[in-house]
């Protein structure tokens, strides 16, 4: 009768598991000048995901530089302006307009900046202070590691600046120990997706020799964006 039992709790588990599983993600491959980068998108933030898989489709980031490269804290693509920038020029201004911007979806504790993760940028809380997201550009947290200190110092720091300190709960709090991030970007900005594959290729494009502007001094460029990878739950 025993072993009945236990044979019939490893059959239940074999049947539930399936469907505990989580729902296939939406993922696209960046195929730049330094390697190929997978970014896996997030369903719990369908407006980003829907643009973001809209702009691959369109070729919005075919051509496309790493115009903002900053090391220990994230590399920044999307302007189509770089596409045919000359060299040493400043960009980032891209071509959108605000009612391109999209509403803001924070999902914060269980969405948050650590290593790996893909944010929307945007403009300045002093034009933007709904914190509305670019519908273009886009970067990819490297960051750093924090201790106790540091993290506990970061949030005092925050609610210095803006009246409440941002939610960091005992796994943001080890993930940022460990993995490491950018724990003062939380509840600003939107983060939408991680790298799946290529973080390597992250690495690399973060070390690259920057001018005054953090635009690498060698143009490292996104040679084709393209959709590898149909989501469950991604508009079609």
């Amino acid at each position: 009768m025993k072993l009945r039992r236990i044979f019939s709790a490893i059959l239940l588990c074999s049947v539930l598991l399936p469907l505990s599983a989580k729902p296939r993600r939406a993922q696209v491959t960046l195929y730049t000048t330094a390697g190929n980068i997978v970014i896996e998108l997030y369903d719990e933030t369908p407006s980003h995901r829907n643009n973001f898989l809209k702009q691959v489709k369109r070729g919005l980031y075919d051509g496309v530089l790493f115009h903002r490269v900053i090391k220990d804290f994230m590399i920044q693509t999307g302007d189509p302006l770089s596409r045919t920038a000359k060299p040493g020029e400043a960009l980032g201004e891209g071509d959108e307009q605000p009612s391109d911007w999209l509403e803001p979806e924070f999902r914060l504790p269980q969405i948050f900046h650590h290593r790996g993760v893909v944010a929307a940028a945007r403009e300045g809380d002093n034009v933007n202070p709904q914190q509305k997201s670019s519908s273009q550009q886009f970067y990819i947290v490297t960051g750093r590691t924090w201790n106790d200190t540091q993290l506990d110092a970061q949030l005092r720091h925050s609610a210095r600046q803006t009246g409440d300190a941002p939610l960091l709960t005992p796994e943001m709090r080890e993930a940022y120990r460990t993995v490491g991030g950018t724990p003062h970007l939380d509840g600003a900005y939107t983060v939408f997706g991680e790298v799946k594959e290529g973080m390597h290729v992250v690495e690399t494009i973060e070390q690259a020799p920057t001018d005054a502007n953090d635009r690498p001094t060698d143009d490292i460029r996104i040679l084709r964006a393209k959709v590898t990878k149909r989501g469950k739950h991604a508009k079609r």
